[in-house]
C-alpha cells in the first residue's frame, strides 16, 4: 500500500486529502453541566451511576451515550462504520469494551491517558487520508468516582485533595471522521513522544504532562514551519493551573511564545469558585468533551479557523508509582481547521 499523507519530520503528517469530522457530542455530568461550558453538552446525566449498579457500568454508558448521540447526528448507522477507536482510564479499557460492545462495530482498543482523544483522532485522520477506512469513529471517556478508586483513594475514604490536584471530569466525546467538503477538517497531526521529567506526584498530573505538551508542540511547529500566532488556539488537554504555567515556561525557553493564543481544556471545563476543582479538569472526557462540544463546532461555524488540539496523558501505573517510580506522560497533537486548503501555509520539506 502506498502511504498517502506527506511526512513533514519525524512522526509529523500533513494529510494529503483533509479529512472531515462530520459529526461529533459530548456527554457529561451534573459538575460539567454546572460549568461555563453546560450548555454545550449533548446530554448531562444527574446520576453518576447513569441508572447502573456500579460507577464503572456508569461510566461504559456515557461511552456508550457519546457513540449513539455521534452517529444520529450523523445520520449513521452502525453499519456504516468500517472501524472505531476507543479507549479510557480503567484497567484494559473496560469502559471501552462494554461500552461499545453491543454497537457491532470492528473495534481497536486504544491507550493514551487523558490523551486518548488526540490519539483516536490522530488515528482515525491517517486512516482516512490513506484509504484504510471509509468512516472512522473515536471515543473516550472519564468518570471522576473511578478514577479515584483505581489511581488514588475510593471517594468515601474522605482523603484531602492537595491545591495540585485537579477534578476528574465525568465526560465522553465522541467524533466520526470521513472525507467530506464540510468542515472542520484535520489538517496534519504529530505523534508524541514519552517524555518523563521524574514527577512521582499522582496528585500533580499537571506537572508531570507539561514537559510532554512542550515537546510535542514544538516538534510539530518545526515540523511544519508554523507559528504559535497561525492558531488561533493552542489546546491543551488537561494541564490545569500548574501545568499549563510551566507549558508556557518550558516553551519559553526555546524562544516559543504561546502565551496569547493557549488555553487548556482542564482551565475551561469548571467554575474555579467551586473549591474542589483545586488545579482544574482532567480526565479522557476533559478534552474530549471540551473539543466536542465547544471547540468543534465553534470550528464548524468558521468562528474559529484553526486550533492546533494537543491532549495530554499521564502514563500512570499505581503499582509502579508506588514502587517509587515517576509518571510518564505524552501528548498527541492534531491540527484541525475550518478550512481544507490555505496557500498562505508554506510547508517545510
Amino acid at each position: 500500500m502506498i502511504f498517502l499523507s506527506e511526512k513533514m519530520a519525524r512522526a509529523c503528517f500533513k494529510l494529503t486529502t483533509p479529512p472531515s469530522i462530520t459529526a461529533f457530542s459530548a456527554v457529561g455530568g451534573k459538575k460539567e453541566n454546572e460549568g461555563p461550558l453546560g450548555n454545550c453538552f449533548d446530554k448531562i446525566n444527574d446520576d453518576p451511576y447513569f441508572s447502573t449498579e456500579t460507577y464503572e457500568q456508569g461510566e461504559s454508558q456515557l461511552q456508550k451515550q457519546a457513540v449513539r448521540f455521534a452517529l444520529e447526528k450523523g445520520s449513521l448507522k452502525e453499519k456504516d462504520i468500517d472501524f472505531i477507536f476507543g479507549g479510557d482510564l480503567l484497567n484494559q479499557c473496560v469502559g471501552t469494551t462494554f461500552g461499545i460492545m453491543n454497537y457491532n462495530i470492528p473495534f481497536l482498543g486504544i491507550y493514551g491517558a487523558c490523551s486518548t482523544m488526540s490519539e483516536g483522532l490522530l488515528l482515525a485522520s491517517l486512516c482516512i487520508d490513506n484509504k484504510i477506512g471509509k468512516r472512522v469513529v473515536a471515543v473516550t471517556s472519564s468518570h471522576y468516582c473511578t478514577a479515584e478508586r483505581q489511581y488514588r483513594m475510593p471517594i468515601d475514604y474522605g482523603g484531602q485533595r492537595p491545591p495540585t490536584a485537579q477534578w476528574t471530569a465525568t465526560a465522553a466525546g465522541a467524533l466520526v471522521v470521513e472525507n467530506s467538503d464540510n468542515p472542520p477538517f484535520v489538517r496534519g497531526v504529530c505523534v508524541g513522544k514519552i517524555v518523563d521529567m521524574n514527577v512521582t506526584d499522582a496528585n500533580n498530573m499537571g506537572a508531570a504532562m507539561a514537559p510532554a505538551a512542550a515537546d510535542t508542540v514544538k516538534r510539530f511547529l518545526e515540523a511544519f514551519s508554523m507559528k504559535p500566532e497561525d492558531f488561533d488556539y493552542i489546546v491543551t488537554g488537561d494541564l490545569g493551573k500548574i501545568g499549563s504555567t510551566l507549558f508556557c515556561d518550558l516553551l519559553e525557553k526555546d524562544n516559543i511564545n504561546v502565551r496569547e493564543n493557549h488555553t487548556d481544556c482542564g482551565l475551561m471545563l469548571y467554575n474555579f469558585s467551586d473549591t474542589d476543582v483545586n488545579s482544574g479538569a482532567s480526565g479522557c472526557g476533559c478534552a474530549a468533551s471540551v473539543l466536542c462540544g465547544y471547540f468543534l463546532p465553534e470550528l464548524q461555524r468558521g468562528k474559529i479557523k484553526n486550533i492546533l488540539f494537543c491532549a495530554t496523558g499521564a502514563l500512570l501505573s499505581t503499582t509502579v508509582n508506588q514502587q517509587g517510580e515517576p509518571i510518564p506522560s505524552i501528548c498527541h497533537a492534531v491540527w484541525i481547521s475550518s478550512e481544507k486548503n490555505n496557500l498562505d501555509f508554506k510547508f517545510s520539506k
